[in-house]
């Protein structure tokens, strides 16, 4: 139980340090690339639909303490 508190800790710094990471589809190049049959050259192709074409994504962490924040927010105006 101790290691749980421990990760979910780690975890929560990671987020509030580094709110963004890369993108787990297009690994952070913001487009699909492929490399080229005949020249072994790399190819950049369209951008990535999750990222939009910036490479990042908001972690999950960080995107439920935003949806909190939100919610607090708007409930004590």
């Amino acid at each position: 139980m101790p290691g749980l508190i421990f990760v979910a800790l780690c975890y929560a710094a990671l987020c509030a340090a580094s709110p963004f990471g890369t993108c787990r589809k297009c690994k952070g190049w913001g487009a699909k690339v492929r490399v080229s049959r005949f020249t072994r050259q790399l190819k950049r192709g369209r951008e990535c639909r999750r990222c939009r074409g910036y490479g990042r994504r908001i972690r999950r962490g960080r995107h439920l303490y935003n949806l909190v924040a939100r919610l607090h927010h708007d409930g004590t105006r």
